[in-house]
């Protein structure tokens, strides 16, 4: 049993990770032993558990867990780049969130990070065409998570949603890489205008709760915006903004807000 933790580690060191703890977690509580195992414990490969813990939480009396794990499981087979995400997603959550401990639990418990990668399969849905199946899971991810994002918005990797409720980000928003945001952000329309419509966010930005971010405008690489902020104009990079309407403010203060997670104006 050893070697194969080794040998799982050596060949998916996030994965293994994740395997290792999850036996931890089973010897220190005994009573989610059975969740644990299903979840994660009882599958080879990450993509699988991602596919399980996706298909179990979106099933409902609408559409099964069978056949919500048979379009998972045809998504992480069919494009290497959703679990590649997925795994740096939980090393941004773990990195930046002081209140993850282990790999295991963006996976298990927090549905900022279930939620991101629910949008991540509808998002290949959507790619394939599949545009009413994309609609069911980010109909059932509003549902049960309470984000809702649109499958045709693009959104990098190790992307970072703390506490995440009330997310909304629009049809035609681009999220870079390294992304951090907390609850109540929403990337909307300023009105009922068509085409591209949405902002579209640069790597590494740090958005506060509760900041509003809308139209077609573009938010630079390192920049910071203050909670609840309400952002209508072009942002240049490794700028601050805040207030109503936002206004830069200052210097970003570090080369990575998202990162550090400063949300103190004047830093």
């Amino acid at each position: 049993m050893v070697e194969t933790r080794t040998k799982i580690a050596k060949l998916d060191p996030v994965w293994g990770r994740i395997v290792t703890e999850a036996q931890q977690a089973v010897v220190d509580e005994p009573l989610l032993g059975g969740l644990v195992h299903s979840s994660v414990l009882h599958h080879p490969t990450i993509e699988r558990a991602l596919g399980y813990r996706i298909s179990l939480k979106l099933a409902s009396g609408e559409m099964s867990e069978q056949i919500l794990r048979e379009i998972c499981d045809e998504a992480y087979a069919s494009d290497a780049s959703l679990a590649l995400s997925a795994r740096a997603d939980i090393v941004a959550v773990y990195e930046r969130d002081p209140a993850c401990h282990r790999f295991l639990q963006p996976l298990m418990f927090f549905k900022g990070f279930q939620a991101i990668q629910t949008y991540r399969v509808a998002n290949w849905l959507w790619r394939q065409g599949r545009k009413d199946l994309s609609y069911f899971f980010q109909m059932r991810c509003s549902e049960v998570f309470g984000i809702d994002v649109h499958p045709a918005a693009r959104i990098g990797k190790g992307i970072m949603i703390d506490h995440a409720h009330s997310i909304v980000i629009g049809e035609t928003a681009v999220v870079g890489d390294n992304v951090s945001m907390l609850h109540s952000v929403t990337l909307g329309g300023t009105g009922k205008e068509e085409e591209d419509r949405h902002p579209k966010i640069g790597d590494g930005v740090l958005i506060g709760a509760g900041a509003k971010v809308l139209g077609n405008i573009t938010v630079g690489n390192c920049s910071r915006i203050a909670a609840g902020s309400v952002v209508l104009h072009d942002i240049a990079p490794c700028k601050t903004v805040a207030g109503v309407p936002a206004k830069v403010v200052g210097e970003a203060g570090c080369a990575q807000p998202s990162v550090s997670m400063d949300q103190l104006l004047g830093q």
